[in-house]
């Protein structure tokens, strides 16, 4: 999904902006100039050694190159078969994206207004659906009922995503991925939030 529908999309104006680190390949030439700052990664003063691939791509908009998305590229990853390695893998990942979102804000305006509002739109898209949580959680404690519509609406959007993928993979096991929603809102929104109260934190 992040692939073939996200980075596709920025892919049109030829700004990726995050190339996954098990597929990226720069020029040499490109890489060496910006060698140094890559090396020196720093946040509030501090060494930062995750999201190097987030933070490589937003130096390579910067220095005004264009980063692609090559849709039949293949690559092996290793990912975590295991809950707690895969909540510190999300949780590096987090504060990689919010760290980075701050830098690539002020690369926003040069580039196209897609971008400003597909950036925005994925900072906005958790917030919103933690803020309807978070309410809906309220209203069941104090009233002892879930509106229907905050249910309904985050199904709905589920689903529509979802399907999207299905049909444009002819895959329908994309279906399945709607049962990332509740893993959402109840592990990784709540660790969002903690990644993004302990920003500074390199561990």
């Amino acid at each position: 999904l992040a692939c073939n529908e996200e980075r596709a999309a920025q892919a049109r104006f030829g700004a990726v902006m995050c190339c996954c680190g098990p597929c990226a390949m720069y020029r040499r030439s490109a890489l060496a100039l910006l060698l140094d700052q890559y090396e020196a990664q720093f946040f509030r003063g501090k060494p930062s050694d995750f999201g190097e691939d987030r933070h490589l791509t937003i130096l390579m908009l910067k220095a005004g190159f264009r980063t692609e998305y090559v849709s039949d590229a293949i690559a092996a990853t290793v990912v975590p078969d295991r809950l707690g390695p895969y909540l510190r893998q999300q949780l590096r990942w987090a504060r990689s994206t919010f760290r980075d979102t701050f830098l690539a804000f002020r690369l926003l305006p040069e580039l196209d207004g897609y971008l400003t509002l597909d950036v925005i739109g994925q900072n906005l898209g958790p917030l919103l659906l933690a803020l309807s949580s978070l309410a809906a959680l309220a209203q069941l404690l104090i009233v002892g009922s879930v509106p229907w519509w905050t249910g309904l609406t985050i199904a709905a959007m589920t689903m529509v995503r979802c399907s999207v993928a299905a049909l444009r993979a002819r895959e329908f096991r994309f279906l399945g991925f709607s049962l990332h929603t509740p893993i959402n809102i109840f592990l990784l929104l709540p660790l969002k939030a903690y990644a993004l109260c302990t920003l500074s934190n390199s561990d």
